[in-house]
């Protein structure tokens, strides 16, 4: 069916159309709240651990490693991966990359299923495409043109020669006389390294909804993140061969769902899609990339495009917009979600009166838009997503809505219901109703903003043998988030105390260079010891929490979702207020006038 939305509304809300959709985002947001919040969801691990084995590389043994590297990056996704690229290219011979997984990649390492694509343009999204001498091949990739370039920054800046994959660390112990950390890992290593880098990522470990009954459903499941071709047949470009003879059901209808249903709905005899909120659905508009315009692209360009982006979404003013796609059309409404630059001439009040209006406007279109598409007027509705813009993570799609003007495919509204009710032996039950199934898909995500290091399941042992998790009992303290006291020659890569955007590999690649930099000087003054001081990192925790944008009240009233930890809230004082734009600026300053205070020669450099 022809999409027939209009990109702009002739009138903006008057002040009774505002406090009408309130009180519907009110209600909306409170069908869907839990006692539990985000302890409906469980672990892919202990009986439910084989939903996260591995399907795409075959196990291999390998003999315990006892040797020494000068760095060890633990994760191998495109933090770990930009990160070891910088320290080869700093002259870093010794160096080790190390994944659970069996490759490199990360996310795109385990986000395998059909249809999944990037949701960040490819030209700022991938990561050193000038370095690796390529351009992609569409403007949003697919999975599989991304976890290739993975692969070929690990063979363009030798990072294969040390790797170690399908290893875990198990714990890391700073051993205060020989100035290095002890890893133990659960292949039996005890290796040592000079330096540890931590980007292990909080897009890999895969969160199950804990449905009661689940464990007794006798059909086939799997979840999307390690997806069973061999099941369904096909590729991540469909013909999923397998689910012509089966009535499937698709539970998720985030970023995951997006991409998924529309080839389940197409190659299934049957396809259910469990829905507890609806996603926005904008526009996607994929396409190949022009081989004119890559030809004519010159050196630079890249780095040019990925600050263009960051810069727009991030509220500072440009002269112009290269991208020009649903993420820079929008930075004033993601600004509740990823702080930025803000208009000193308005105050808080008219700003927050402002962004209120465009955020209904834009709410209006992806609502007129599902009217457009969906012929089932009823069908509809229930897809119509009713919260502000960033509640959830914008989504994109030029296929998900369309999906269900087919004959065979069921939309199931599970909101009133808390979400599934439970499972049986063969199918499942929302209310008192049950929709038997051969086969449940689980498009549920991963678990965010969990790292091992956060989690605990990578203990780490300081000086004294203090866990860095004791060291942060009242709340994470770090110089600009890599680094804490009494933790020598560890460096952490995430969101936490740093910069955070919806493109976040380019903060990743930002933490990446820095790193690179604080080692470069360490190894050029002969410091054995990159450590900040108590009263430094004092002082950054206190500036992150005073800069901190308050979007307590945001959250509270947003639908339940990882976002406000299901509806339960939590700070924002995590990240830089001010945004990723000036949070680099505030370390380009202090490479040059303070990095020197982070470093001690008190010992010999390991060889």
């Amino acid at each position: 069916m022809t999409d027939r939305t209009s990109d702009t509304l002739d009138l903006a809300p008057s002040a009774d159309d505002l406090d009408a959709l309130r009180d519907k985002y009110a209600a909306e947001r409170d069908r869907r709240l839990r006692p539990d919040g985000a302890g409906q969801y469980r672990r892919a691990a202990g009986e439910f651990g084989y939903y996260a084995k591995d399907p795409y590389t075959p196990w291999t043994e390998r003999q315990a490693l006892t040797d020494r590297v000068e760095v060890l990056v633990v994760g191998a996704g495109f933090g770990g991966l930009v990160t070891a690229a910088r320290l080869r290219q700093a002259g870093i011979d010794s160096l080790r990359l190390m994944d659970e997984a069996g490759d490199v990649g990360g996310t795109w390492y385990w986000n395998r299923y059909p249809g999944v694509h990037c949701d960040i343009e490819s030209y700022v999204y991938m990561p050193l495409l000038e370095e690796v001498g390529t351009v992609p091949e569409w403007r949003y990739a697919p999975g599989e043109e991304i976890r290739r370039h993975a692969v070929a920054i690990a063979e363009a800046f030798d990072l294969y020669r040390d790797a170690v994959f399908q290893t875990r660390i198990t714990e890391l112990t700073w051993d205060d006389d020989a100035a290095e950390w002890i890893v133990n890992t659960d292949r039996g290593d005890r290796m040592r390294a000079r330096f540890v880098v931590t980007s292990s990522g909080t897009l890999s470990q895969p969160k199950l909804p804990g449905i009661p009954g689940i464990e007794s459903f006798r059909g086939h499941t799997f979840h999307t993140s390690r997806w069973d071709y061999g099941y369904t047949g096909g590729t991540p470009d469909g013909d999923l061969t397998g689910l012509a003879d089966k009535k499937v059901a698709v539970i998720g209808t985030g970023a995951t769902g997006l991409q998924v249903v529309p080839h389940v709905g197409r190659d299934a005899q049957h396809t259910f899609v469990f829905q507890r909120t609806p996603s926005t659905v904008d526009v996607r508009d994929n396409r190949r990339t022009d081989p004119d315009w890559a030809a004519s692209l010159r050196p630079g360009w890249q780095k040019k495009r990925q600050d263009n982006f960051l810069a727009v979404v991030s509220g500072e003013d440009v002269d112009v917009d290269l991208t020009q796609d649903g993420w820079t059309s929008t930075p004033d409404l993601q600004r509740a979600m990823i702080t930025g630059k803000l208009d000193p001439a308005l105050t808080p009040q008219e700003r927050e009166r402002r962004d209120e209006l465009l955020d209904a406007q834009k709410m209006d279109a992806i609502r007129a838009r599902v009217d457009a598409v969906v012929d089932d007027p009823t069908i509809a509705e229930v897809l119509k997503p009713w919260y502000r813009y960033m509640c959830k993570r914008p989504g994109f799609s030029d296929t998900y809505l369309q999906t269900f003007n087919r004959e065979n495919v069921t939309l199931v509204d599970a909101a009133d219901h808390g979400g599934i009710t439970r499972m049986t032996e063969t199918g499942i039950v929302v209310g008192d109703t049950e929709y038997e199934v051969d086969c449940v898909i689980f498009a549920t995500g991963f678990e965010v903003g969990v790292s091992g290091v956060l989690s605990g399941t990578m203990p780490v042992h300081g000086r004294d043998g203090r866990t860095l998790l004791e060291a942060w009992a009242r709340g994470p303290e770090t110089l600009h988030g890599f680094y804490s006291h009494g933790f020598p020659n560890l460096f952490q890569l995430g969101a936490l105390q740093n910069a955070n955007s919806v493109n976040f590999v380019h903060i990743l690649q930002d933490q990446a260079e820095h790193i690179a930099a604080v080692v470069t000087a360490a190894r050029q003054a002969g410091a054995g010891i990159v450590e900040p001081s108590e009263e430094a990192q004092r002082e950054w925790t206190r500036e992150v929490q005073e800069s901190a944008f308050d979007n307590e009240q945001f959250q509270a009233d947003c639908t339940p979702g990882y976002y406000n930890s299901e509806g339960k809230g939590r700070p924002n004082d995590f990240t830089y207020g001010p945004g990723p734009v000036e949070f680099h600026r505030v370390l380009e300053a202090w490479r040059e006038e303070h990095l020197d205070e982070v470093l001690r020669v008190e010992t010999e450099v390991c060889s």
